[in-house]
Order: structure tokens, then C-alpha cells, then sequence
């Protein structure tokens, strides 16, 4: 009599070989087989997904160089370069787009934001229709606006610095306030007054917890595609909070459309003509939404995080706290002559203390992926041939504390950027805070002026000191969690207002 085959023994077989066949293949017959990396990391994005979920991407990453070699292996088609050249060939290439990956991050059907637009020509029309409300003729128009949320936060360190006893500040939280501000007012001319009003204070959680989400899906995608992002959502939390940080979008959009385009010299009034025209140079009003949603953590987010470095750093290197003390304060002759200009722009241990805070701890710090345009010949990266469909991308972290192009990487030594223009060169190339090619932050004239405002104006207001340095001795490092930018915390400071100067705060 025939015998029937067991069939769980079959399928039990059957699910046996397939593991086996895949795992053989994607650690044996892969085109990028022959590169080192974690062995996780070769069979599946779970591993980038764990340490993105933990915050600790761009750490993992430049271990894993310093375990496998300046290229690895990242995931099942991703490789992780870390030179000069690569970087050159992967974000200087006109060949080279965004991964598809970006686009799990967008916010409805053809609704692109700079984050995630990855057609050449849209990205264009996006780029020089955003760049006109941040480019260096856009700020100095924009500047008294931008100074006036300043003399907020200022008048916010001196009610500290006038209690008894001082009580020690945050400055993540009251940073992360005055950017959110001053980005609201330069995107769509809107008050949230965080500095002084709680109402839009829970939407800073919610733009943070929004990034980390949308970091963990970049780094794998497959959850995007099985239809398990809200599971992930509600179990990670985002959800409720996402949707005030939302609330608070919609809030100031509808406000601005309410508006004459030239009530206000804001994002808007740049893109109102361009929205719902005629033509390739035209958008849609639905994508300022999604515009929205970047533009204030790009524009936001990335700055406080650097100014609270730099807080930190001089806070726990007392040398260079005194020499940058020292120049503001030569340099004025009133804390009303601090603007931009040619006396700004003379402080140059000022710059050089924000370019080793940026390099130290860059806002932006993972991995940018990148892949070919279909069909656009063969592309080569640091003299490697890259198999179609691979991602690739150079740690921006773990290339800013290589000690090849940045000796005594972990060391804060602002005096590195003011020695002979042949080594600055070298730097240069390897210093990659805005990222580099057409791709490029746009952002950057806008991060170094308000990075220097503020933290000139405190300097000539204010003395600093951290307690919790004092108690424990100075940390090298300000750390920084990865969330496609960053979320951070401190450092603690108390403020003594300086001689006489604090009336003109008053």
C-alpha cells in the first residue's frame, strides 16, 4: 500500500534547505560576498535597524571599520566606505541619487520633501526654491528676526544666573526651544514661543521621536513594505506624540495661507508663486506639508544640537573657553555690535571652535546611502566596481574621527582649523557636517550665523561653569544619539551674569 509522506517532515525539509540555500548565498554567491562585516549584517538590514533602534548607528559603524577594514559589508547590498575618495565618488557623482530607501519616509503619494525627492530634476526645483529663504543674502534680512528669539534665550540665562542658588540649566531643552522658534518664524512667519509658552513645547518630543522612527524604517525598509509600520509605531509610542509635533504643522501652514505671500519674509513668500503654476518649476501646495516636515528639523534641530556642543566642549576645556572669551570679548565694543559682518566673521577661533564641535559631534553623523540612476554605466567607488542595486555610503562620524585626515581625533583642539592652509585643505576634505556635492545641506550659512550669535552674545554676557564637571572631571565627548539627526542631552550650566553688561537685556 502506498505510504503517504509525512508532511510536516517535508515542509520542516523544505523551510530547512530554503534558510540554508539563502543563507549560502547571500554569504557565499552574493556580489558582495567578498566583503568583510558583521555576520548579521550580511544576511539581513535587521542589524543596521537594532543599532538605529538604539540610537548608536554611527558608533556601530565606525567600530565595525575598525573591525573589518575601510570597507564593509552593512547589509545584505549595502557597502560602508570610509575615505576621501569614496566620498568623492559616491557624493560628487551626478550619476548617484538618494537610495530608494528615502522613500518609506514620504508622507502621502508624490508628496517629495528634500529628504526624500529622488529624481535629479524635482530635487533641483525643491533645492533652489528652498535655498532662497536660507541662503547668506536671505539670513542678513532675516537676521533681526533671528536675533530677536535670541535675546530671549539671553534674557532666560540671566533670570538664571540671578536666582539663588543658580539653579543648573539644560541647554539641550532650552536650545532645542530657540531654534524651534526661530525655524517656525523663517518657515512660515509663525510665533510658537516655546522659550516662554509650554502650549508647542510636547511637539519637540514629537519631531524627536519622529526622526528616530523614520531611521529605524531607512534602515529597513522591508518592515515599510510588509505593511508593519504601524505596529512598529504603536509599539515604539510615536504615534500619539508624532501627531502633536503634526498638529503643530498644520497649525502654522494654515496660519501662513491665511496671509498675503508678502506679509512675511519666510519660507512661503519663496515658494508662493511656484505652488499649483504651470511647469516643470512648479509645485504642488500638499508638498509644502511635506516640506514642512523637514525643513523644521533640518533648519531646527541640527543647529541646537551644535550650539549645545559647543557649550559643552568649552564648558569642559577651560583653555579654550578662555581664549574664545577672550576674543568675543576684544572684538565688540557692545553686545549690540554683535551681528553679522566683517567683525563677526574676524573671529576666527569662533569659527574654528564651531567646525571642531561639528566634526567632533556632527548633528548629521550616520551614513547618507546612495545608489546609481539605472542604466548609467558601470560606478566605481575608491577603484570598486559597485553591483547594480547596492547602496553605499561613507559614516560621516567615524570619518571625521579618523585620525589619518584628524590626529588626536577625540581630542577638542579648535586650534587644528587655524594652522597653515595646506593642512586645512586636507581637513577640509574629510569635514563633512553639511554632507557634500548637489545633495549638500543647503542650511549651512544659516547654522554658522546663528551658531555664532548665539554663542557670542552669551560669551559677552555671561560666565559659564558646568557642576557636574566640576564633580566629575571632564568627558571628551558630547554624545549624541542617531535619529537621522540627533537627539542629545545637557549639558547642565550655570550662568553669572557678566559685570554690568546684562542691563541692556533688560
Amino acid at each position: 500500500m502506498f505510504a503517504i509522506p509525512n508532511l510536516g517532515y517535508l515542509a520542516g525539509s523544505f523551510t530547512l534547505l530554503s534558510v540554508v540555500g539563502f543563507v549560502s548565498y547571500r554569504l557565499l554567491a552574493h556580489p558582495l560576498s567578498r566583503y568583510p562585516g558583521p555576520f548579521l549584517a550580511k544576511l539581513s538590514d535587521i542589524y543596521s535597524f537594532y543599532h538605529a533602534a538604539r540610537g548608536t548607528l554611527h558608533h556601530a559603524m565606525s567600530r565595525d571599520h575598525h573591525t573589518h577594514g575601510s570597507i564593509v559589508r552593512y547589509g545584505p547590498n549595502k557597502l560602508l566606505f570610509s575615505s576621501t575618495e569614496a566620498l568623492r565618488d559616491i557624493y560628487c557623482n551626478s550619476n548617484i541619487t538618494k537610495s530608494d530607501a528615502y522613500l518609506v519616509t514620504l508622507q502621502g503619494p508624490g508628496n517629495y520633501s528634500l529628504l526624500n525627492v529622488i529624481d535629479k530634476d524635482r530635487h533641483r526645483v525643491k533645492r533652489k526654491l528652498i535655498s532662497r529663504v536660507i541662503s547668506e543674502s536671505s539670513m542678513r534680512t532675516f537676521e533681526p528676526t533671528m536675533m530677536e528669539q535670541i535675546e530671549v534665550f539671553l534674557r532666560k540665562l540671566l533670570d538664571n544666573s540671578s536666582s539663588q542658588p543658580p539653579n543648573p540649566l539644560n541647554m539641550t531643552v532650552q536650545l532645542k526651544y530657540l531654534s524651534l522658534d526661530i525655524v517656525a518664524l523663517l518657515a512660515f512667519g509663525y510665533r510658537l514661543n516655546t522659550q516662554t509658552d509650554p502650549e508647542f513645547r510636547p511637539a519637540k518630543d514629537g519631531l524627536a521621536l519622529s526622526l528616530w522612527y523614520n531611521n529605524m524604517i531607512l534602515q529597513f525598509p522591508l518592515i515599510h513594505k510588509l505593511g508593519l509600520a504601524p505596529a512598529l509605531q504603536n509599539i515604539a509610542g510615536v504615534r500619539k506624540t508624532r501627531d502633536m509635533y503634526r498638529n503643530m504643522v498644520v497649525k502654522m501652514i494654515n496660519a501662513r495661507l491665511a496671509e498675503d505671500r508678502g506679509a512675511k519674509h519666510d519660507l512661503y513668500a519663496h515658494v508662493a508663486d511656484a505652488l499649483n503654476a504651470e511647469g516643470p518649476e512648479s509645485i504642488k501646495t500638499s508638498e509644502i506639508w511635506a516640506e514642512a516636515l523637514f525643513f523644521l528639523p533640518a533648519g531646527g534641530d541640527t543647529i541646537s544640537t551644535c550650539i549645545a556642543g559647543m557649550f559643552f566642549y568649552l564648558a569642559t576645556n577651560p583653555g579654550c573657553y578662555k581664549q574664545l572669551s577672550e576674543e568675543v570679548r576684544s572684538s565688540f565694543t557692545s553686545g549690540a555690535d554683535i551681528r553679522s559682518g566683517q567683525q563677526l566673521a574676524n573671529c576666527r577661533y569662533l569659527r574654528a571652535c564651531i567646525n571642531e564641535t561639528l566634526r567632533m559631534s556632527p548633528p548629521v553623523g550616520s551614513t547618507l546611502w546612495r545608489e546609481a540612476f539605472p542604466s548609467t554605466g558601470p560606478w566605481v567607488v575608491e577603484g570598486h566596481v559597485i553591483p547594480e542595486g547596492t547602496q553605499v555610503g561613507v559614516d560621516i562620524y567615524h570619518l571625521h574621527h579618523n585620525p589619518e585626515y584628524f590626529p588626536d581625533p577625540f581630542v577638542f583642539k579648535p586650534e587644528r582649523w587655524l594652522v597653515d592652509a595646506a593642512e586645512v585643505k586636507r581637513m577640509n576634505e574629510a569635514f563633512v557636517p553639511f554632507s557634500v556635492g548637489i545633495r549638500a545641506c543647503a542650511g549651512k550659512a544659516m547654522a554658522y550665523l546663528e551658531a555664532s550669535l548665539v554663542m557670542a552674545k552669551t560669551l559677552w554676557y555671561f560666565d559659564f561653569e558646568s557642576p557636574e564637571t566640576a564633580a566629575r572631571g571632564p568627558e571628551t565627548e558630547f554624545l549624541l544619539f542617531d535619529t537621522v539627526t540627533s537627539i542629545c542631552n545637557g549639558p547642565e550650566l550655570v550662568f553669572h551674569a557678566r559685570g554690568d553688561f546684562y542691563r541692556d537685556l533688560i
